[in-house]
């Protein structure tokens, strides 16, 4: 009688907690439905927000060629804004997939160099951005002399942006399997051709995604333009000052006689962020068709 006692006491505990762990994985399915409803939610609003508030608000003298205090036109520091991304990518991509590919391939697993290279990249990741922009004006504003330029915009944007390339960028080579490298090695290939042929084309919607990543900062930068490339509102050549899209809202806003206006370039902002997007998941999902 003891034994059934027993047995029994045992069944209803197995029980409780299968009814339990049922409760458990509900309430968890709950809670990451509630917030990933939270988050569209947040982000639905968000643009309704700006779109309710811009769009009356554009009009064709936003978009002249030339700026002037009473079209406070925005067209300027698009072609700016456009120039610096592409100069800040063009300086900190092919030095942060390259450093990637070292530290994955070609350096020694978990040595000192390694362990270095990652603290370092790990830390400048969390540096304000005022720090960069102050860094920018002291190094290539005051002691190379480029003064407030397009040129030490984008220096100082490749730095900001060069650990999320190198560690996405390390991420997915690391995701690449090792059964492409050994395949490789065994049709006779070489170290380089590996790297170049086949597992650079493999990791490449994951390189593509840091890349969109750093192009959301760029074009969302302010702080550390403001003591680097100025804030002169015009179409500037690579020695001159000029404003982006994202420090000319600012400067609208915060003076408070163009509140109008600064929502309307917040609505081209933020379709410039979303095409940009847009584009580079488009062509990401190309790439991984292409490797599938």
């Amino acid at each position: 009688m003891t034994e059934d006692k027993k047995k029994s006491r045992q069944e209803r505990q197995r029980q409780w907690t299968a009814r339990w762990i049922r409760v458990q994985s509900v309430l968890l399915r709950l809670a990451v439905h509630a917030a990933a409803a939270a988050t569209v939610l947040i982000l639905g609003f968000l643009i309704g927000y700006i779109l309710i508030r811009g769009v009356p608000n554009l009009k064709p003298e936003l978009f002249s060629l030339h700026y002037t205090s009473e079209n406070q036109s925005m067209l300027p520091a698009i072609v700016n804004t456009c120039t610096m991304t592409a100069m800040a990518l063009l300086l900190a991509v092919p030095e942060g997939v390259g450093a990637a590919v070292y530290l994955v391939e070609y350096a020694k697993k978990g040595s000192r160099l390694v362990r270095l290279v990652r603290l370092a990249t790990e830390t400048l990741s969390g540096i304000p951005s005022i720090v960069y922009g102050l860094f920018g004006m002291l190094l290539f504003g005051n002691r190379l002399h480029f003064g407030y330029s397009l040129i030490s915009g984008s220096l100082t944007l490749a730095i900001m942006i060069l650990p999320l390339i190198l560690r996405t960028t390390e991420e997915a080579l690391l995701s690449v399997p090792d059964t492409y490298r050994e395949g490789s090695f065994g049709l006779g290939a070489g170290k380089l051709r590996t790297v170049m042929s086949i597992v650079l084309p493999a990791a490449a919607p994951g390189i593509l995604s840091g890349v969109i990543l750093a192009i959301g900062r760029i074009v969302g930068e302010t702080a550390a333009l403001m003591y680097t490339s100025g804030t002169v509102a015009k179409i500037a050549g690579l020695g001159d000052s000029g404003i982006t899209l994202a420090l000319h809202m600012y400067k609208q806003a915060s003076e408070g006689l163009y509140t109008e206006e600064a929502y309307a370039t917040s609505v081209v902002l933020l379709l410039l962020v979303l095409l940009i997007n847009f584009a580079s998941s488009r062509a990401a999902g190309r790439i991984g068709k292409k490797q599938g």
